[in-house]
């Protein structure tokens, strides 16, 4: 299976993530810079890495979900090629407008760095599949602007259409309804705050984010 992990200036999570495609995926993935205008062809799965995409300059997100590349990553996404952004990756999705809401600052207007406990919203989705819907995990976080919002309708129809991926099941953030991470209208597009690339393997403390990356590339390579 073919993947990639998009840069951008500001970026800082991309070689984990690219580490975690390629210790679950069994391959290399392309690291593709956020100017270019293409994708490599192929591509079963693409990442949208966290960090602070041109320092976080008017909005999170905002510069970036304006990157020639994202065009194509959008592009890819209408085909149908499942596209996961962690935290900066997240908010980049919503700016792009791939995904619904938008990530504003913490409710205590403090970054927030330490693990915490997450309830999967349903196993329903290419990403959760290798987890119990209602089952408690524990997956790290670090962003000062994850306090995701979006109009009651739209929490309404994300709750009714099983797309909230996952909440937040202590005080975190802020964010609307505990939510922590929710998929596109297609199931093809997870935009989380948590990063379950640090949760990879034993020596992260744990392994509740490996599960998301098998149960993707298992779903992708079948």
């Amino acid at each position: 299976m073919r993947s990639a992990v998009i840069i951008f200036p500001g970026s800082n999570c991309d070689r984990d993530l690219a580490v975690a495609f390629r210790e679950v995926g069994g391959r290399e993935p392309a690291m593709v810079w956020h100017g270019d205008s293409q994708l490599p062809d192929g591509l079963d799965v693409i990442g949208v890495p966290g960090g602070f995409s041109y320092g976080d300059y008017l909005r999170s997100g905002a510069m970036a979900a304006r990157s020639p590349v994202m065009r194509a990553v959008a592009e890819a996404a209408a085909r149908g090629v499942p596209v996961i952004g962690v935290c900066n990756g997240f908010q980049i999705l919503t700016e792009a407008g791939l995904l619904p809401g938008a990530l504003m600052r913490n409710a205590e207007l403090a970054y927030i760095c330490r693990p915490v406990k997450l309830e999967v919203g349903s196993s329903q989705s290419l990403f959760t599949s290798r987890y119990s819907a209602g089952e408690a995990i524990t997956i790290p976080i670090a962003h000062h602007d994850g306090n995701y919002q979006a109009d009651p309708e739209t929490l309404d129809r994300l709750e009714g259409e099983g797309r909230v991926a996952f909440r937040y099941a202590e005080r975190c953030n802020g964010s609307a309804r505990n939510i922590a991470g929710i998929l596109n209208e297609a199931g093809n597009v997870l935009g989380m705050m948590p990063h379950p690339e640090r949760a990879l393997e034993a020596a992260h403390g744990n392994t509740d984010g490996r599960r998301l990356f098998e149960g993707l590339f298992e779903t992708v390579g079948a």
